[in-house]
């Protein structure tokens, strides 16, 4: 594990696309009581699965939306078919439900360039997807960079340092997670305006989560442009920069037949640093 000391200086931009996964939706307190009709819906699966560069095993999650008249308690779809092809090698594998919901592989090896088919079959309902992997950018560093905001706060934020290769369009995307928790923001980042350039993207918190002493982890995927446009969208409709979209609706999966959330075959990178 690396140690980190933080450059402090005064920031007054913040990040592009760093915005919270969590609190969405926010309860404002008022006098006047306002009704509003809600419709119930037929719930939709919601699909989450990942292929990396690293040794699986891979998972692939599924589950259900509820009626916004239910409880907050989201079900797994269980005894479901989960298979996925690697379409260069023609291999095929059945993914073995470990819990309810959570579908894990057993042999598969994600490999660079290589495209990726996921089916689902699921009460009577088939659903696929398909993705294929960047090659992989080496992520140099992760440094560290204080900032003094305009309410003479103190934060720190990582800074992503890395060389994009020219002439080759790439969609990054990034997590961090302090002392094992991850922290619910979205970075992501493409390289239209940097193509080929050394970049030195900080990673702005919408609060300031890092303190000195914190463990921090940084995973850096290299993601195709459909998983890209899902991260986006899903950015903007949870609010960038303080902006709350006017029309919330579900970001565009690249899983078919309606369901909702994502399927993605990416390159991993990742740096540890001790903050001090």
């Amino acid at each position: 594990m690396r140690r980190a000391e933080v450059l402090m200086r005064r920031a007054e931009v913040p990040m592009r696309f760093a915005v919270p996964l969590l609190g969405l939706l926010t309860i404002l307190a008022c006098k006047k009581v306002v009704q509003v009709d809600l419709v119930d819906v037929t719930p939709r699966i919601v699909i989450e699965g990942n292929i990396t560069d690293r040794p699986g095993p891979y998972q692939v999650l599924l589950g259900q939306t509820v009626n916004f008249s239910a409880n907050n308690t989201f079900p797994p779809v269980t005894g479901a078919t989960v298979t996925i092809t690697d379409s260069n090698s023609g291999k095929t594998e059945q993914l073995i439900e470990v819990d309810s919901g959570v579908y894990l592989s057993l042999a598969l090896m994600g490999l660079p360039q290589h495209t990726y088919q996921l089916v689902v079959v699921a009460a009577g309902q088939q659903y696929t997807a398909s993705s294929t992997m960047p090659l992989p950018v080496r992520l140099d560093s992760v440094t560290l960079e204080g900032n003094v905001t305009l309410n003479n706060q103190k934060e720190i934020n990582a800074v992503v340092n890395f060389q994009d290769p020219p002439g080759i369009t790439n969609y990054y995307q990034f997590t961090e997670a302090v002392d094992g928790r991850v922290i619910p923001d979205i970075f992501v980042f493409d390289d239209r305006l940097s193509d080929g350039r050394y970049i030195q993207e900080p990673l702005f918190n919408d609060s300031s989560y890092l303190q000195v002493g914190d463990t921090l982890q940084v995973t850096m995927n290299c993601v195709d442009q459909n998983t890209y446009n899902y991260y986006y969208l899903l950015a903007n409709v949870a609010g960038s920069n303080g902006l709350q979209s006017t029309t919330p609706v579900n970001p565009t999966s690249n899983i078919s037949n309606g369901a909702l959330g994502y399927f993605s075959a990416h390159t991993t990178a990742i740096d540890k640093l001790l903050i001090y």
